[in-house]
């Protein structure tokens, strides 16, 4: 999550002019509104819960958890916020259940329960706290809700986001009901946030440094290595997930090295670096029917962008893999925690310190809702053998559909190396050989020469309208195609 100010100049250059096309057009169809901080609290959200009866928990990277009453209205006149914990260690993931509260601290887990309705916690209980942290500044531990199972997972981060000098850094490990921890995953370099979609697997992001060409949100399957090598030696602590992966080679591309490491478990969406994201952060997943059109899709924060982004996942031969979106830009700081109310309402929250994000402000908490009107968007992209399903929100203006001259299509990918990020490399650009419009008049088949597994293919829509001649909202979206689906 490194910037400088003259990057976060050309972010703000680039965000004008292509991610958010019409931060207007946005409101009109996700307003947001900001929830007023109290003065004398420094906020810095590092995680947000859902509470019973309308009420928020949020959590501070300075260690602070509230409970917030009035956050769904837009009348600042009534909230009113209750501090439920004072003094813990840098809170990135709050978990509500059977009455209590779950707080992902950087040393461990802790649960914590109000007996006497104050809203102030009087019970707290250590869990779990069997990974290791040394003080270093990026040792981060991202906690999830409980999965179905009850567990909690938490993603930890490499020791100066490239070393690993505490047990278990660089791993995904998952704590039991029993506090019981469980090695899960490896792989890990430099977590920004956790969660589930709408089948209870488990995805976090990953930003881009080391082994990582670009930011990617990715699968945390039980006994997947997800990419950097660098916490493996912590396979000689553990029993329950196998033997340790053979190292992948620098220099390489992931795809080629999947051949060779069977462990090896791909990015499920990778988002390009400076054009959708530099930062990924929160994940959250629609499943309330009540966030417009886009009901089991992904919401994940950014913080560098101060934006939120849209991620459509499928399964191809058992890998998952789809398309990520810009959705909702001109939030107020960096985004860090995002999560979806059960009305629909999406909770934002963040700070920019040791980051920088363009939003301006310090740190900020925000409430973004769908108004009841669907834009038109790219809703999904699937692949097929010979190219992409693409499905909109809206029926779509049959003959701009139809013809190839409204859409092109690039396609490239990221060095998978020791080192620092990576440029983009291997470039091509695909053939759109046709564009058939569907029976329902919301979907298009691209008929597509050239497909190149394991890349990015950027996909934009310069050309398509509805019925009242209306361009899409966002006309671009990135699907990483891990996979090619076999012809039946």
């Amino acid at each position: 999550m490194r910037t400088t100010l003259y990057s976060i100049f050309i972010l703000n250059c680039f965000y004008l002019n292509s991610h958010s096309q019409n931060p207007t057009e946005e409101s009109n169809h996700y307003p947001i509104s900001e929830i007023p901080i109290p003065d004398n609290l420094v906020l810095e959200v590092g995680g947000i819960e859902i509470l019973p009866d309308n009420k928020i928990a949020v959590s501070s990277r300075r260690g602070d958890i509230y409970v917030v009453e009035g956050a769904y209205t837009e009348n600042p006149d009534d909230d009113k916020w209750t501090p439920w914990a004072i003094g813990l260690h840098e809170v990135l993931g709050l978990a509500w259940k059977d009455g209590w509260l779950y707080a992902t601290q950087r040393p461990e887990v802790t649960r914590m329960k109000d007996t006497d309705g104050d809203l102030r916690a009087d019970i707290f209980e250590s869990v779990s706290s069997a990974w290791g942290i040394n003080g270093d500044y990026h040792e981060y531990a991202f906690g999830s809700r409980h999965d179905p199972e009850g567990n909690i997972w938490v993603v930890l981060c490499l020791t100066g986001s490239g070393g690993a000098s505490s047990d278990f850094r660089g791993w995904c490990v998952r704590i039991t009901p029993d506090g019981k921890m469980l090695p899960t995953t490896s792989g890990i370099r430099s977590p920004g946030g956790i969660g589930q979609n709408h089948v209870g697997d488990m995805f976090y992001c990953d930003n881009q440094g080391l082994w990582n060409g670009t930011s990617s949100i990715k699968p945390l399957p039980v006994g997947g290595f997800v990419g950097n090598p660098t916490g493996n030696k912590y396979y000689e602590l553990t029993e329950a997930i196998g033997k340790r992966p053979k190292d992948p080679k620098s220099g390489s591309r992931i795809s080629i090295e999947r051949d060779k490491i069977p462990e090896l478990i791909p990015p499920a969406a990778m988002f390009p670096h400076g054009k959708l994201s530099n930062s990924p952060t929160g994940i959250a997943c629609d499943t309330t029917g009540e966030f417009g059109p886009f009901t089991n899709q992904l919401f994940v924060g950014e913080q560098t962008m101060s934006t939120v982004l849209r991620v459509a996942l499928e399964k191809i031969n058992g890998v998952y893999q789809g398309a990520a979106f810009p959705f909702r830009g001109r939030f107020k700081s960096g985004n860090v925690a995002v999560r979806l109310g059960p009305d629909g309402s999406m909770f934002v929250g963040g700070t920019d310190r040791g980051w920088g994000a363009r939003g301006g402000k310090r740190f900020a908490l925000e409430r973004c809702h769908f108004n009841g009107k669907v834009p038109f968007e790219v809703l999904k992209i699937e692949a097929k053998p010979d190219g992409f399903k693409v499905n909109f929100t809206e029926e779509i203006n049959k003959s701009s559909a139809a013809a190839i001259e409204s859409y092109t299509i690039s396609c490239y990918t990221y060095i998978y190396q020791s080192g620092y990020g990576s440029p983009v490399v291997d470039k091509s650009t695909p053939i759109i050989k046709s564009a058939t419009v569907l029976e329902d008049n919301k979907s298009v088949h691209l008929k597509i020469e050239g497909l190149v597994k394991g890349n990015i293919h950027e996909i934009n829509f310069p050309g398509i309208r509805n019925l009242n001649d209306n361009n899409l909202l966002h006309s671009v979206g990135y699907y990483t195609l891990n996979e090619i689906p076999l012809k039946k």
